[in-house]
C-alpha cells in the first residue's frame, strides 16, 4: 500500500514535468494541422521524428521520411538538413549505424555549405553518438567538442546542457566516473532546458554511482529514471536502465534480480527496436543461465548474436569505414577547392577593383536619371503601402489568435493529463484494495479506499475544468459580429492573462514570469464587443510579458519578472455633463520601461521597439483605435528601467 501511496504523491508533484514529451507531441501535431506554409510543416514533421525516437521508432521513421520528402520537393535546404539529421538519429536508435552515419554526414555538409550553425551542432552531436556506439571514444569526444563549441557560439543553452551530458555518457562508457560526474554536474546546472530527456539523465547518474560503488544512490537514480520513462513512454531508456540494473545486480551476485531486470530490458528494447539494450540484456541472461539451463542460455546467446550482428556486423563496419573514408576524401577536395578559389580571388583582385570604380560611375549617372522618375514611383509606393497596411492588420489579428490558441491548448492539456494519471493510479489502488480485503486487512483497505475517493474527486474536478475551458474556447472562437454584448470584464482579464502566459510558454519553454490579479469583485458587467476588447487586453498583457522577459534576459540577477492586471470603477473625466462612471483596466509590469523619447510614438501605426521580424508595429495602434471606437481611452505611464503601466478605460453603460 505504501508504494502506491508514494506513486500517487510522486505523480501529483512531478506529473506536469514528466508529461512534457507527450505535451510537445500533442502541441506539435496541432501546429502541424494548422500550418499553412510547407517550410513550417517540414520543421514540425522533423520535430515529431525527434519526439518519437524513444517511444515509437516506426512513427519516428514515418515522420522523418515525410519531412525529408517535403523538404526536397520544395528545395528547402535547412529543412533537408534538419530532416536528414533527425532521421539519422532515428536510424541510430533502430540500430542501423551505417545508415545513421551516412545521413548525419549528408546533413552536416548541407549545414556547413549554408552556414546553418544550429544544424551543424546537431549533426556533430549525433555523429559523436554513432562513434560512441562503436566505442571509438576519441572520435566521440572530438565531435562532442565540436558540437559544444558551436552551441556556445550561438548561445544555445539546451545544446550546451545536452553536450555536457554527452561528455558524461562517454566517460561512463570509458569507466572514468570522476570525469563523468564533473560533466553531469555542469549539464544539471541547465536542467530546465533538457527536462524532456530527464529519464536518460537519471540513467547516466545511476551508471556514474555504479562506477563509484554506491549501490543505494545508483538505485535511487535508476528508479527515478524508470518512473520518468514509464510516464513519458520512453521505452528505449527503460530498456537501457533495466540493462544497467541487471549488470549491477550481477556484479553483486544477486542473480534473481539480475535476471528479472534483464528480461525487462529485452521487453522494452523489443518495443522500441533498441538493439543496444537487447544486446546488453541478452548477453547477461546467457551468462546467468549458462550454469543451470543450457537451452535457455543458448536462446539468449543467439538473441545477443543477432543484435550484435545488426549493430556491429562485418558488413556494417565495412560500410562505416567506407563512409568515413569518403568523407575524408571530400574534406580534402573542399580544402583544395578553397585554396584554388583564394588564389583566383587574388588574381582577379586588381581587375575587380577597376570594375567596381566603373560600376560606381555608372550608378552615379543612373541615379541622376532616376530622380526625374521619382514622383511617379512615389505614387505607386503609396498605393502599395496602403495595400500592405491592410495585410499587416490582418496578420496582427491572426498573430493574436495564434497566441490565444497556444494558451488554450496548454490549459486544456493539464486537466486531461491529471485525469489520465489519477485514472491509472486509481486502477492500481482498486487492485491493491481487493488484495488487502482478501487478507482481512480492513484498516489498510479503508486507507486505500480513502486514497481512491480522493483520486476520484480529483478526476471529477479536472474533468469539469477541462469542460469549462472547452466552453470558453467555443465562445471565443466565434467570429466578431461587431455587436456589443454584456460581459464580465474580470473574467475576461483573468482568462486572457492565463492564456497569454501559457501561449508564450508554448513558444518559449524557458520563459517564466510571476503574474497577479487585483480585480474589483463589485465591478458591473459592461456592453462591449468581446472579441475586440479581448484582443486589446491580450495585446497589452503580451507586451508586458515581453518587456519583463527582455529585462530578465539582460539582467537576470536578483530580478523577479512580474505582471499585474487590476480592475476598478472610476469617475468619468467628463463629470456631470457626460457618463457618471467608467471601468478601468490596468496592466502593469516591472520591465525595462519605455524611453521618454519614444513614449509618444508607441500608438503610431508601424512603430515598434521589438527586433525586426518580431512585431508589426500595429498591436498598440489597433488597440488604441478599438478603445476609441468604444468611447474609451488608452494611456500609458512609464519610467525607464522601472516598468510600464497601461490604463484602459471603458464607459459603464
Amino acid at each position: 500500500m505504501k508504494s502506491k501511496i508514494f506513486l500517487t504523491s510522486w505523480l501529483l508533484l512531478l506529473g506536469s514535468a514528466l508529461l512534457a514529451q507527450n505535451r510537445f507531441i500533442d502541441s506539435t501535431r496541432t501546429q502541424l494541422h494548422m500550418a499553412r506554409h510547407d517550410t513550417t510543416r517540414v520543421l514540425l514533421l522533423s520535430d515529431l521524428c525527434y519526439f518519437f525516437r524513444y517511444t515509437n521508432i516506426d512513427s519516428a521513421m514515418y515522420y522523418g521520411e515525410k519531412a525529408l520528402a517535403l523538404a526536397e520537393q520544395i528545395s528547402f535546404k535547412r529543412g533537408i538538413s534538419s530532416a536528414l539529421n533527425k532521421l539519422g538519429l532515428a536510424y541510430r536508435e533502430k540500430g542501423d549505424l551505417p545508415k545513421s552515419l551516412a545521413l548525419q554526414y549528408k546533413a552536416l555538409n548541407i549545414a556547413i555549405e549554408n552556414n546553418y550553425l544550429l544544424e551543424q551542432a546537431n549533426c556533430y552531436r549525433r555523429i559523436g553518438h554513432v562513434y560512441r556506439d562503436l566505442r571509438d571514444f576519441p572520435s566521440a569526444l572530438h565531435f562532442s567538442q565540436l558540437a559544444l563549441r558551436t552551441s556556445l557560439r550561438i548561445h544555445d543553452k539546451r545544446g550546451e546542457a545536452i553536450e555536457y551530458m554527452n561528455f558524461a555518457i562517454t566517460y561512463v562508457d570509458m569507466g572514468k566516473s570522476d570525469s563523468a560526474l564533473y560533466y553531469a554536474d555542469k549539464g544539471l546546472l541547465d536542467m530546465l532546458y533538457i527536462e524532456d530527456v530527464g529519464s536518460e539523465v537519471k540513467r547516466v547518474l545511476g551508471e556514474i554511482y555504479v562506477l563509484k560503488g554506491n549501490k543505494n544512490k545508483a538505485l535511487h537514480f535508476f528508479r527515478d529514471g524508470i518512473q520518468a520513462g514509464l510516464v513519458n513512454n520512453d521505452n528505449r531508456t527503460l530498456s537501457y536502465i533495466y540493462a544497467n540494473m541487471a549488470t549491477m545486480y550481477k556484479s553483486l551476485n544477486q542473480s534473481d534480480s539480475s535476471i528479472l531486470c534483464a528480461k525487462k530490458a529485452i521487453h522494452y528494447g523489443q518495443i522500441a527496436s533498441y538493439k543496444k539494450g537487447i544486446l546488453l540484456a541478452s548477453n547477461l541472461l546467457a551468462s546467468l543461465y549458462d550454469p543451470t539451463d543450457p537451452s535457455e542460455a543458448l536462446r539468449y546467446y543467439r538473441m545477443a548474436a543477432d543484435a550484435k550482428d545488426s549493430l556491429y556486423g562485418a558488413g556494417n563496419i565495412q560500410t562505416i569505414q567506407a563512409i568515413v573514408a569518403a568523407e575524408n576524401d571530400r574534406q580534402k577536395e573542399v580544402a583544395l577547392a578553397k585554396a584554388a578559389y583564394q588564389n583566383q580571388l587574388r588574381q582577379y583582385g586588381l581587375v575587380g577593383g577597376l570594375v567596381v570604380f566603373s560600376i560606381i560611375a555608372g550608378i552615379l549617372y543612373r541615379n541622376n536619371r532616376q530622380k526625374q522618375n521619382a514622383n511617379r514611383l512615389l505614387e505607386k509606393t503609396l498605393s502599395d503601402l496602403k495595400s500592405t497596411q491592410s495585410q499587416l492588420i490582418q496578420s496582427e489579428k491572426m498573430a493574436s489568435l495564434g497566441e490565444l490558441t497556444a494558451g488554450i491548448a496548454h490549459e486544456i492539456q493539464n486537466p486531461l493529463n491529471f485525469v489520465n494519471n489519477f485514472s491509472e493510479v486509481s486502477t492500481d489502488l482498486v487492485a491493491e484494495m481487493n488484495t488487502e480485503i482478501d487478507k482481512g486487512n480492513t484498516a489498510d483497505a479503508k486507507a486505500i479506499a480513502n486514497d481512491l475517493r480522493q483520486n476520484l474527486d480529483k478526476i471529477n474536478h479536472h474533468g469539469k475544468r477541462a469542460a469549462d475551458i472547452v466552453k470558453g474556447m467555443l465562445q471565443h472562437s466565434r467570429s466578431s459580429s461587431g455587436q456589443k454584448e454584456l460581459i464580465d470584464i474580470n473574467e475576461l482579464c483573468d482568462e486572457y492573462l492565463r492564456l497569454a502566459y501559457h501561449g508564450l510558454r508554448a513558444k518559449d519553454k524557458s520563459f517564466n514570469a510571476k503574474f497577479e490579479t487585483n480585480l474589483d469583485p463589485a465591478l458591473p458587467k459592461v456592453h462591449v464587443v468581446p472579441q475586440e476588447i479581448g484582443r486589446v487586453v491580450l495585446n497589452l498583457i503580451n507586451n508586458a510579458f515581453y518587456a519583463v522577459n527582455e529585462k530578465k534576459n539582460q539582467d537576470p540577477a536578483n530580478y523577479e519578472p512580474t505582471v499585474i492586471v487590476s480592475t476598478k470603477r472610476v469617475a468619468s473625466p467628463l463629470g456631470a455633463g457626460g457618463r457618471a462612471e467608467m471601468i478601468e483596466i490596468r496592466v502593469s509590469d516591472n520591465g525595462k520601461g519605455i524611453p521618454a523619447p519614444i513614449k509618444d510614438k508607441i500608438f503610431q501605426p508601424f512603430f515598434t521597439t521589438k527586433p525586426t521580424g518580431q512585431g508589426t508595429g500595429l498591436g498598440l495602434s489597433l488597440s488604441y483605435d478599438i478603445v476609441k471606437a468604444h468611447g474609451g481611452e488608452l494611456t500609458v505611464e512609464t519610467k525607464e528601467r522601472g516598468g510600464s503601466e497601461f490604463t484602459l478605460k471603458l464607459p459603464n453603460g
